[in-house]
């Protein structure tokens, strides 16, 4: 493709020769945002095979969500230590919060404050809304499957998933803090078979942006949905109600549990995997317990 030069001659030069945005006499800002959507409209970017658009969530996405981080819920992280620098690992996280706030808040503190993307492993659900689900891959989301899984962990990623589903992000307040059921623990044989360590990860704060007091269940049924949850703001102050209020967060990220002691067939051995996830359940249950009481009051700034 070429574009024509304002000159007596009109010759036409390649794009490639023109000079770039960030050479042109204008404030570095303003360039990096022409240069961003010049190579959005010529397609001149990246995806993985998953969708995975790096450029798009780094630019815009994260940088939507950062204020709600750093100003709003004003996240504190801890142990990052234990967050591999360079190599894969299945980051393993309680989920709350009514809506999944909390796999946002994890995604922007791994790229933030690690350096590294998250690839989260989401619901079925997700995946059959047309725009959330483009968007999901665009960002780095991919659907909870064991090909999927695995495919990541042998490629060296940050794999994080939410055992608890929709049982933890749609439990009532009056429940908050106690961990659900973590299903049947393929996300641990996925582990196992790529020989990864899983990091287990306590989230405190997300409870209480959205504190469940009801459900509409019939009118859940009615559009698909797992639940349609009533809070002290919603559905009484409508849209306004959906605001999350701005607790505090802490997330901190326990000691590695090692699975390449474990030949990759031990991953079919029910029994192992039913221990094991116990076992991870039981230590993110305690490091949130530990991390709640670290951070007292949910709402220190302002009450």
């Amino acid at each position: 493709m070429s574009v024509p030069r304002e000159d007596d001659d009109a010759e036409i030069i390649p794009i490639s020769a023109a000079p770039s945005f960030e050479e042109l006499e204008e404030p570095d800002s303003l360039a990096r945002l022409l240069a961003f959507l010049r190579r959005r409209i010529t397609g001149d970017y990246e995806v993985d095979e998953f969708g995975y658009d790096a450029e798009l969530t780094d630019k815009v996405v994260l940088e939507l969500i950062r204020p709600l981080y750093n100003h709003w819920f004003r996240v504190e992280t801890a142990e990052l230590k234990n967050v591999p620098d360079d190599s894969g690992a299945l980051i393993v996280a309680n989920h709350s919060g009514t809506l999944p706030m909390d796999a946002l808040m994890l995604q922007v503190a791994m790229h933030d404050e690690v350096g590294r993307p998250l690839r989260l492993l989401g619901a079925d659900l997700v995946y059959q809304l047309p725009l959330l689900s483009h968007l999901s891959r665009k960002t780095g989301h991919t659907l909870a499957c064991r090909e999927d899984a695995d495919r990541l962990l042998r490629k060296g990623e940050l794999v994080g998933v939410f055992p608890e589903g929709f049982k933890g992000v749609g439990k009532p307040f009056s429940e908050r803090y106690k961990l659900q059921r973590f299903g049947r623990g393929g996300f641990v044989a996925s582990a196992i078979r790529a020989g990864v360590p899983i990091v287990p990860t306590a989230i405190v704060g997300a409870e209480e942006i959205y504190p469940k007091i009801g459900d509409l269940k019939s009118l859940a049924r009615l559009l698909g949905l797992p639940y349609l949850p009533i809070t002290p703001l919603f559905p009484l102050l409508g849209p306004l109600g959906l605001v999350p209020l701005p607790s505090k967060w802490m997330i901190e990220f326990g000691e590695p549990i090692r699975t390449d002691e474990f030949e990759p067939s031990a991953a079919d051995d029910p029994m192992l995997v039913f221990n094991l996830t116990d076992h991870v359940r039981e230590v993110i249950q305690q490091l949130l317990n530990e991390l709640r009481l670290r951070r007292g009051h949910a709402f220190p700034p302002f009450f």
